[in-house]
């Protein structure tokens, strides 16, 4: 058995940046950016009031000040002319600064009449945005980053109509054995409803991937062999079940017929040790155990990374944080323990309180719904007390 973090490393291995698109902005959002965006122009291009008032000079800013209104500035139509001695133009949020002034005093400043203002309160803030104040020509956004809503509104003010990001990764996804129906059907006594795949199908298509979910094959070598062919194409191949020794797990001898340079087998942790990776003609093959909670915790931990690394984000783990045990734990054992714990903020404290479940049966699909994290146990961990502060992934 191989630690979690000589698996993840080489499972991130097998996982190279695909090729780059270009795509309209319209359609960018999760993606991952691969070339810089570039500014078009400064943003703003011109000196712009940021308040609804009058554009006055600042040489006129007294109090009972009277000023002759010689016109307007609504946003998008600049007003032509040269502001005088005496003399204001009613302006407008985002509208051009005339030429000449210099200062902005707000409407709530002034009593107004028909052609003049009266100033009855100073402010020496001039409320003016200068001219790229938010960036100037030719500033980058730069690459990799998975494009949020507010990168897509810098990207637009850049003038930036389409972005160059990665391809998603098209991930297939094979559930394997006898006794598995699909959700809807009605299974006999001794089968059971095949839960992994669809979770699973969920956690790649939140990190971006395309899925396919494959027919679940049954516990036979031809119907392995034609499930693995139907998957040709796909960057991933994640399998659940049948990565284990018994007689009717039989991924990893048909993957290795059909070709696969297998890089591990077996991870010294819990839930998941039996887990395999390794390349199976152009795609990564990653084989997942088939308990439920196994199969999902090892999708966070191996699946979620590789999915990253593929959209050429950097090839790390997923960050932990700390909180608060919250109850006394014995000592942990060989194998790295993540436990489904439920995260609870504490009154005036930064970190939270964690409390793990009492049963850590992988087969519980309850519990591992009601869990928001999964409290990590390094290998050989002594006893914790309450108190003590932990690491955790957060679901």
């Amino acid at each position: 058995m191989i630690s979690v973090s000589e698996a993840l490393a080489q499972c991130l291995d097998l996982a190279q940046p695909l090729g780059v698109e270009d795509i309209p902005l319209r359609h960018a959002a999760g993606r991952v950016l691969a070339r810089p965006v570039v500014a078009m122009r400064d943003q703003p291009p011109f000196a712009a009031s940021a308040m609804d008032g009058y554009a006055i000079r600042k040489a006129d800013l007294c109090l009972g000040a009277r000023l002759r209104v010689v016109g307007a500035a609504p946003a998008g139509q600049a007003w032509q002319g040269q502001i005088g001695q005496g003399e204001a133009v009613r302006i407008f949020t985002g509208a051009p600064l005339p030429q000449g002034a210099d200062h902005i005093v707000i409407q709530e400043d002034v009593t107004a009449a028909e052609d003049h203002i009266v100033i009855n309160a100073v402010d020496d803030a001039p409320h003016i945005r200068p001219a790229g104040a938010d960036f100037k020509a030719g500033a980058e956004m730069t690459p990799p980053r998975r494009l949020t809503p507010a990168d897509l509104a810098l990207a637009a003010a850049m003038n930036a109509p389409r972005l160059s990001v990665y391809r998603r990764p098209e991930v297939a996804i094979i559930a394997t054995g006898d006794e598995l129906v699909s959700p809807g059907e009605t299974p006999r006594p001794d089968q059971i409803i095949a839960s992994n795949t669809y979770g699973l199908a969920a956690m790649a298509e939140a990190e971006g991937a395309v899925v396919r979910l494959l027919p679940i094959t049954r516990d036979r070598r031809d119907s392995l062999a034609a499930t693995f062919e139907m998957a040709k194409g796909a960057d991933l191949i994640v399998t659940v079940g049948g990565a284990s020794v018994g007689d009717h797990d039989l991924v990893g001898a048909v993957a290795q017929d059909l070709g696969l340079e297998r890089s591990f087998y077996k991870i010294a942790m819990r839930p998941g040790k039996p887990l395999m990776a390794g390349r199976m003609g152009d795609a990564a093959l990653l084989g997942l155990p088939g308990n439920p909670v196994s199969a999902m915790v090892c999708g966070h931990l191996f699946m979620v990374p590789q999915l990253r690394a593929f959209q050429g984000l950097p090839k790390s783990p997923r960050r932990t944080k700390q909180a608060q045990l919250s109850t006394d734990l014995p000592a942990n054992g060989p194998r790295a323990h993540y436990m489904r714990a439920s995260l609870a903020p504490q009154k005036g404290a930064a970190l939270p309180h964690i409390a793990p479940f009492t049963s850590q049966d992988s087969a519980l699909l309850t519990i591992f719904a009601e869990a928001g994290a999964l409290l990590i146990r390094p290998p050989n961990d002594g006893p914790r007390k309450a108190g003590d502060l932990v690491d955790y992934l957060s679901l």
